[in-house]
Formats: C-alpha cells, structure tokens, sequence
C-alpha cells in the first residue's frame, strides 16, 4: 500500500468526543481514491460505486497527522476497485481499515462506460 497524501486534525474535524469526526475522515478518503481512480483511469468521469465495510480500529485527537494509503484490488471493464488504510503518521497506529472501494467510469449521463484499461496499461507503483 502506498500512502499519498496527509492531514492534520485540526478543531473544525472534531466530533462531540473531541476526536476525529468519521464523517470527515471518510470524505477525505472518498476524495484521495476518486483522484487516485482518475488518474489510473486517465478519466474526471469516475463516481464512488462502492465502499465496503469500515473498520474504525482507532481514534485521531487534534494535532495528530494522518496519512491516507491506497492499495490496487482489481480492474474491469467500466470499473476500478482499491483498498485504504488510514494511520498516524508518527506512530504508525491504524485508524481505519477498508477493503474494497469501487469506482466506475461514466459518460455524461452518467451511465456507465468502458475505460479501456487493463493490468498492463494502468501505471501501478510497485511497492
């Protein structure tokens, strides 16, 4: 897995407990794989089709520095399917685990579209 961007929880991410909102957390996720969905599929017309069960296996206070990482899962014919772990940049401590995210390409109605990728094609980042 390979992590690609970071956060900073700050005040406006907090939830009544004084730690990070999941709502928050999730939107952010939700973002860095539709970008990272875009740029393997060389397409802005991706939509979140699918998103797994979440796993919340620890809490973010204010002032901790998540890191968002993205894994490959599989490509097919319209879609594109990741993992994601987010953790605490300094201590490495998991936040949140997802196993299967699955964005799909569309057209301008929004129906769904080839994407002509394949393994061979998508520019994987070997770990």
């Amino acid at each position: 897995m390979k992590f690609y961007s970071r956060k900073l929880i700050k005040p406006g991410d907090l939830n009544a407990r004084n730690t990070l909102f999941g709502g928050a957390l999730l939107r952010w996720i939700d973002e860095e794989a539709g970008i990272y969905a875009m740029t393997k599929l060389n397409s802005k017309h991706v939509v979140t089709k699918y998103i797994s069960e979440i796993n919340f296996v620890n809490s973010a206070k204010q002032g901790d520095v998540i890191e968002i990482g993205i894994g490959f899962n599989k490509i097919g014919t319209t879609s594109i399917s990741f993992s994601c772990e987010v953790r605490n940049l300094f201590t490495k401590e998991v936040i949140i685990k997802i196993e299967n995210i699955v964005f799909v390409n569309v057209d301008e109605e929004g129906k769904s579209k080839a994407h002509g990728k394949n393994l061979d094609n998508l520019n994987l980042v070997k770990n």
